[in-house]
């Protein structure tokens, strides 16, 4: 199954090329969810609720996530720059979300870029094995440091894996990238028939990014438990738009009537009915690498459903001489059955284990994926 996520992350990673204006390939991103979600289920008799469940950001090199500009914006994709896609959809409120990193070069990628990619991959392949019926979330924070540091890179703090519920992209159970004292999450167990996002940002930088300026801030959610009486027009105004186009799911701030949206929007956050999502960096000359994916814990395992194929990475890491890290990768994903395996037959030279039929990317744990 290939949600339209998934084909909506084809799609934006073939526009994303030099010279290329970022909030264009954002809108296109937009547009192909809204055009191939709205062909899913078409004849049924009931409105099914579909389309973006985030909007298409496009966030560069030390930029660690939610950069996804108004339409004046001339940022432009230059070459060799390390590029962070992350998007999602929903039909029926059901949500599949994905981020994706792609640099802008031509063979393979080498250095410090290879090295946060690989360590973002191998860290949402681990995820991928520990994410399942009866483990803990804890486990998976655990994990996925030591696979940044076999790297030499840090995973970003602040960044949630949330569990997702049907019109629910922030679910309770909530898997942390970083624990620390100041952000503590209820411990949780993994159980069947959840569906999670998996959230993977790693950085060759310290790790902890900063908000440099409010005003690039344009992906807001409605807070469905406050309410306030705003005093402005214009927030008011803005307010409704919100409620009627998008009262469940994040959006962008240039699907609003624009030219009011920027003032009413500030008094809407400063009163907490809407919940910002910034746009945080890293410092300058540090690259970030970004993989988020959806997965269903079905009862025969684990089922990934979004994905892409990354570019051939030369890491100057390897988790070779990591016998621990080696050990969660070589878990399946999938259950075994009992009295005869798999109905389907291996190909000749494929992978004997299941995790490879269920889990595209399997090569890119050990730093070379397949070109896509």
């Amino acid at each position: 199954m290939s949600s339209p996520s998934t084909k909506a992350l084809q799609l934006v990673v073939s526009e994303c090329k030099p010279k290329a204006k970022i909030v264009d390939i954002c809108e296109k991103g937009d547009t192909f969810i809204k055009e191939q979600s709205g062909n899913v289920y078409k004849n049924v008799k009931k409105k099914i609720e579909r389309g973006v469940a985030f909007p298409t950001c496009i966030s560069v090199n030390n930029t660690v996530c939610h950069f996804s500009p108004l339409s004046g914006d001339e940022a432009v994709l230059e070459e060799n720059d390390v590029v962070k896609i992350d998007m999602g959809c929903h039909i029926d409120g059901f949500i599949a979300v994905v981020a994706h990193t792609h640099v802008l070069q031509e063979g393979p990628i080498t250095g410090r870029a290879a090295d946060v990619i690989a360590a973002a991959n191998t860290a949402a392949d681990v995820a991928l094995r520990l994410v399942r019926p009866g483990r803990k979330n804890k486990d998976v924070t655990e994990a996925i440091q030591k696979v940044a540091g076999a790297y030499d890179c840090k995973i970003v703090e602040g960044v949630l894996s949330h569990q997702l519920k049907q019109f629910v992209i922030d679910g309770n159970k909530i898997i942390i990238s970083v624990s620390n004292p100041e952000t503590r999450v209820d411990d949780a167990e993994f159980e069947e028939n959840e569906v999670y996002a998996i959230d993977i940002v790693t950085s060759t930088g310290e790790g902890k990014p900063k908000l440099l300026d409010e005003k690039h801030t344009t992906i807001y959610k409605r807070a469905v438990d406050k309410n306030y009486h705003l005093k402005m027009k214009a927030s008011r105004f803005i307010f409704s738009e919100i409620n009627q186009k998008f009262p469940i799911m994040p959006f962008t701030a240039r699907a609003l009537e624009e030219k009011r949206a920027r003032l009413g929007l500030v008094e809407c956050v400063n009163h907490e009915l809407l919940q910002p999502y910034p746009v945080l960096h890293e410092k300058p000359g540090d690259l970030v690498a970004h993989i988020k994916f959806t997965v269903l814990l079905m009862p025969n395992g684990s089922d990934r459903i979004t994905s892409h194929p990354l570019q051939e990475l030369k890491p100057t890491k390897s988790i070779d001489n990591n016998p621990e890290i080696k050990a969660w990768l070589s878990l399946g994903t999938k259950t075994k059955k009992k009295g005869g395996g798999k109905k389907k037959k291996g190909k000749k030279g494929e992978a004997k284990d299941d995790s490879a039929e269920a889990e595209p990317m399997d090569e890119a744990s050990n730093g070379a994926a397949s070109q896509g």
